[in-house]
């Protein structure tokens, strides 16, 4: 990378000094069109920057647009606001959002997460929300490696630090481990915050004349082209010399500017309001004014700096965190001020709203930059491209291959007990206990207690369940169809503790978007994802996409996560995943239209290999099971809820007994294999729920549903100390329980 030349902030910028910041010919012309004359070189980082695959999804948004982005409970349409905005009555409104922190985490994974954590957090709490819970979902190489166990070790650490400081408990989430991540760890953070409905911000500018302030932490030289460089290329062998471009968070300082926000909020002294995330000063000045349809004027001189002698370009890029643009409304300036000197943070006033569709930067008294916003900014006139893509050759071979052809398994209890301790399925606790999962005293179903976590709303009687769900291997194999198991599955899993699910948002994962072969993985999984949310009705609210997700030219899974919202009325009737009482009847919900071993994970962990055909999923059947669900948990008739998924029935029973370490209980199950021993133990056909119910209760639950349409089918009684599959296998909870819960500390070392 060729830094930008800094002692003349006006000269003439090249097209060489373009192409170092990741932009192309035809973009270069395209600027010098735009304003007709060449731009100087602080221009030019400007404009490189906001044309950045990170800022403009240049090559993401067109089909983006194809995604659900409106209705249901939605307040705002989807790209609108800094989240996703739903309504959830009572006066009170959700805003939620997930983005990736790839790249930095694998340059310097503490921080690289930390800040990624802080990131989502101001994105919430600029809307007027304050966060009541953080979700992660993390996927990293095999922990044989090194190097991987030092990823997960420093991220798990930085997502457990700065929220843990923060004040947000961190409630949900998935790891998940391939080879293919080694090197190019995925980490998405996401964050949900509550509002008042009367008090929700925007980050429109507005109000000509008003006052645009800078608020929060100083600016330093940190971050500095991540976004242009770290976020839009692929990684090499050269990451170490990127750790300038990582950000270093301070959470107590967040912290400061989340209550100063919020105080704020409630006073009607903010006009417009964004964080300086990606591209900072830059990305907060030209979004905000581009909405609003106006335009700013910035006097450099007056940004609070922690160094001497920053060039404008870099003043403009930095990517400092805990910082915000804010925009007070006319005469209530010093209200602004007052409220952030008590929180003791500086709130500077660095330029005002003009009625022009310009951004003009200005430093040492000189004009240094002065461009049309709407050209900068996503969904305006940044670059769109329609990439080539083209199914991969070797999809039909891989779909064409039947599992159904490899020998049985002849001792159903070891393959039972491999898969509970492979990281991919074993128990993630080594990673939520360095959260801290109930600060705020509001989580009603902690991470590994429930298919979904729980939060309550307070003031109110609601909850929100809260996923974030997707299998990779699926999505290798089939990404439309993995995308829609993805959504299903989480829709699921908030269904499994009661909630409606009514919104989702997503973190788009994938290689590099001008190799045809990995564009066809993201065409098909975003079409994927918007037929499965037309047939729930949960719009997507915005979200992220990360691409170039490669290192050495070797492409990660193709990993569209799914951040699942849900609304359960009445808290207190919120249902974990784990047995409750001895004598309770188990029921299985919904039935397998398939085997389930295509792309499942008997077939990657016993016998190595991802392939096969997906059972497709019944979007009608997933409702009906939907519905059945918060039926079933509003009227008190079900104990327990857990859906099959991975690692098939075998291992959805075996957690229900052990989830609870506290309290396992065991079960009897009765359930005559049919056919293929692997496919009816351990196929992973979606659609289907194990529940618990108490004998008090199972005649109204027989009849509750049976009038759903939903099958079901009595296949056991929880009880004793072992697992027990009558005529298959025999297995102690203590067993199961060990190898689930220490396969991951082992792997670590402690």
């Amino acid at each position: 990378m060729t830094n930008t030349p800094t002692h003349d902030p006006t000269r003439p910028g090249t097209l060489q000094e373009a192409l170092d910041q990741t932009m192309n010919e035809e973009e270069f012309a395209r600027i010098c069109e735009i304003l007709g004359r060449v731009p100087n070189v602080t221009e030019l980082a400007i404009i490189a920057v906001m044309w950045s695959e990170h800022c403009s999804y240049k090559n993401s948004i067109l089909e983006l647009k194809t995604l659900p982005r409106s209705g249901g409970r939605l307040l705002v349409d989807a790209g609108e606001e800094n989240a996703g905005l739903v309504d959830i009555g009572n006066g009170y409104a959700v805003a939620f959002k997930i983005e990736s922190h790839n790249h930095p985490s694998a340059v310097e994974p503490f921080q690289g997460a930390a800040t990624g954590v802080g990131g989502i957090l101001r994105d919430i709490f600029t809307m007027g929300a304050r966060p009541i819970a953080a979700l992660d979902s993390l996927r990293f190489g095999d922990l044989k490696d090194p190097h991987n166990r030092f990823l997960l070790d420093g991220v798990v650490k930085g997502i457990g630090h700065y929220g843990n400081c923060f004040g947000v408990p961190t409630v949900a989430g998935e790891v998940q481990f391939d080879p293919s991540y080694t090197g190019n760890p995925l980490i998405n953070a996401m964050a949900v915050g509550v509002v008042k409905v009367e008090n929700v911000m925007s980050a429109k500018a507005k109000g000509v004349g008003n006052s645009v302030f800078y608020v929060g932490s100083r600016t330093g030289r940190d971050g500095i082209h991540g976004a242009s460089v770290l976020a839009s290329r692929e990684l090499s062998g050269d990451d170490e010399a990127k750790r300038p471009t990582v950000q270093v968070g301070d959470p107590f300082a967040e912290k400061l500017l989340l209550e100063a926000t919020l105080e704020l909020s409630e006073t009607g002294a903010v006009a417009a309001i964004q964080d300086m995330g990606a591209a900072g000063l830059t990305c907060s000045s030209s979004e905000m004014s581009a909405a609003g349809g106006l335009g700013m004027d910035i006097d450099l001189d007056k940004v609070p700096l922690r160094e001497a002698d920053i060039d404008p370009w870099e003043i403009m890029l930095s990517e400092s965190q805990e910082r915000m643009l804010l925009i007070a409304e006319k005469g209530r300036e010093d209200e602004v001020r007052r409220v952030f000197d008590k929180w003791e943070l500086e709130a500077v006033e660095i330029g005002k709203v003009i009625d022009e569709d310009r951004l003009k930067i200005h430093h040492k008294g000189r004009l240094v930059a002065d461009i049309p916003p709407w050209h900068l900014v996503l969904g305006g006139g940044a670059p769109q491209y329609k990439r080539e893509y083209k199914r991969p050759t070797e999809l039909d071979k891989l779909e064409a291959f039947d599992p159904l052809s490899l020998p049985d398994t002849d001792n159903p209890a070891d393959v039972l007990l491999k898969l509970l301790s492979t990281p991919d399925i074993a128990s993630k606790a080594w990673v939520h206990n360095q959260y801290d999962c109930s600060v705020r005293t509001n989580t009603a179903i902690e991470p590994g207690f429930g298919d979904a976590a729980v939060v309550r709303v307070e003031g109110t009687d609601k909850g929100l369940a809260v996923k974030t769900d997707c299998n990779a291997r699926y999505v290798r194999l089939n990404p439309r169809m993995g995308a829609m198991l993805a959504v299903t599955e989480a829709a699921r899993n908030v269904a499994c503790t009661g909630a409606r699910p009514v919104a989702i948002t997503n973190c788009l994962n994938f290689g590099h978007p001008y190799k045809p072969e990995i564009y066809y993985f993201f065409h098909e999984a975003v079409a994927g994802m918007g037929e499965a949310c037309r047939a729930f009705d949960t719009p997507v609210t915005g979200g992220n996409v990360s691409f170039y997700n490669e290192t050495n030219g070797k492409a990660v899974l193709p990993t569209p996560v799914i951040g699942m919202l849900g609304l359960i009325e009445d808290v207190s009737k919120n249902v974990g995943s784990t047995f409750k009482n001895e004598g309770d009847s188990v029921y299985l919900l919904g039935e397998a239209k398939g085997h389930g071993l295509g792309g499942s994970s008997y077939l990657n962990i016993i016998h190595d290999m991802n392939a096969g055909a997906l059972t497709p999923v019944d979007m009608n059947d997933e409702k009906r099971l939907i519905d059945l669900l918060i039926k079933l948990v509003d009227k008190g008739l079900i104990q327990s809820a857990h859906d099959v998924s991975d690692g098939g029935l075998a291992v959805c029973i075996a957690e229900c007994c052990m989830m609870d370490r506290k309290k396992m209980i065991g079960v009897s199950i009765d359930f005559p294999v049919e056919g293929s021993s692997a496919a009816h133990l351990f196929g992973e056909a979606p659609g289907r729920v194990v529940v618990s119910v108490k004998p008090e209760n199972v005649n109204v639950f027989e009849q509750t549903a049976k009038t759903s349409g939903v099958p079901i089918r009595k296949i056991g009684s929880t009880g004793g100390n072992n697992f027990t599959w009558k005529n298959t296998f025999d297995l102690s909870i203590n067993q199961i329980a060990s190898e689930y819960y220490e396969a991951i500390p082992r792997l670590m070392g402690g």
